[in-house]
């Protein structure tokens, strides 16, 4: 046996080793750090800093110290995780799995399998045209376009840290519900004249590519890579979102909101909706913020509402179906997915 044969034999195991034990101190130290956060962040604010309780300043550093980390601990884990399971799809797979089912059911199946299939707004034209291509409904193909970008990771954690888990599960249960029921509704009004003429006389092909067992240590590698590449890129909203919120948190009083955005107010939904369509940011420079309004006094369905606005109805990504889309379907896309998160957001005014 030559050196190279006993290099790869020696290497299998440490690789081994590393993919699968080396998640299990980091998860030990996850876990303290993350039950330790808050006496960790009043350490730092009124032992190291040696800040006054109760002034504006001290509120927003504080929030400012105990959120930070929260959330990016959440959102390590939760992305990681998450990595692992969208290892066992991908865009071909979620492609194949909605050929020649029926309207309803099409239409639940590509929500559903939009927000565990990777997915960004450049990938939408791309996607978009496989589907047409395969001969997917053109509402099954919006249920997955609208369910992808609004529900994801990203907020799911946010919700999660911020939020809890009762008011995370209400975003994703209505996200989904609008995303199924906006595709169904695009389905059944027969808009396939409003594609881009180009679009059905693309036939680029379907190329079958050779199946190949993945072992799970590539599948934990998926969950490092899902980790590095999203933290990296969401980062930076965390940390200015938070920043946001904690100056209100510090400094805007109590019930601010409550007189233009508050459940009494019968206009706040619509009016939130109209304000976040042509917003644009992701999820993790939202969510923050949107903690603060309903700490000053807004509702939650309004709340909710403008969140969906910004995260599910992009900017960039409308600008990005103008390529595929005409503009009459381009708004009508626009009006019903609007609706939806309209309905949504009266709904639970009315309820909580």
């Amino acid at each position: 046996m030559n050196t190279k044969e006993e290099s790869i034999i020696i290497s299998k195991p440490k690789d081994f080793v590393y993919k699968y034990y080396i998640p299990i101190p980091i998860l030990i130290f996850w876990i303290l750090f993350y039950l330790y956060l808050k006496s960790f962040s009043d350490f730092i604010v009124y032992d190291l800093f040696g800040m006054a309780a109760g002034t504006h300043l001290t509120e927003s550093i504080r929030f400012f110290i105990y959120e930070v980390p929260k959330v990016m601990l959440l959102l390590v884990l939760i992305v990681f995780v998450v990595g692992i399971i969208r290892s066992y799809f991908s865009p071909e797979k979620t492609r194949k799995a909605l050929e020649g089912k029926p309207l309803f059911l099409g239409n639940i199946m590509a929500g559903t399998l939009g927000i565990i299939t990777p997915f960004c707004s450049c990938s939408a034209i791309p996607l978009f045209l496989g589907f047409v291509e395969s001969g997917i409904p053109l509402g099954v193909t919006f249920s997955f376009l609208i369910a992808a970008p609004m529900i994801n990771e990203v907020a799911v954690v946010l919700l999660l840290g911020l939020f809890g888990w009762q008011t995370a599960l209400i975003y994703v249960t209505t996200g989904l519900v609008i995303a199924i029921l906006s595709g169904w509704i695009i389905g059944k009004l027969k808009l396939e004249k409003f594609v881009a003429d180009w679009v059905y006389q693309t036939k680029s092909g379907s190329v079958e590519i050779p199946g190949h067992r993945i072992s799970f240590t590539d599948r934990i590698e998926a969950g490092y890579t899902a980790v590095r590449e999203i933290v990296s890129k969401v980062w930076i909203y965390i940390v200015v979102g938070i920043g946001v919120g904690a100056v209100a948190h510090g400094y805007v009083p109590e019930d601010f909101m409550a007189s233009f955005m508050g459940k009494d107010v019968w206009y706040s939904v619509p009016l939130a909706v109209l304000i976040g369509i042509p917003l644009y940011s992701n999820a993790a420079g939202i969510i923050p913020v949107v903690q603060v309004l309903l700490e000053k006094g807004a509702s939650l369905g309004t709340s909710l509402a403008f969140m969906m606005a910004v995260i599910g109805l992009s900017l960039p990504e409308t600008i990005i179906l103008k390529k595929v889309l005409k503009m009459p379907l381009i708004f009508i896309f626009i009006g019903i997915v609007a609706a939806g998160i309209t309905i949504v957001g009266f709904l639970f005014n009315l309820i909580f």
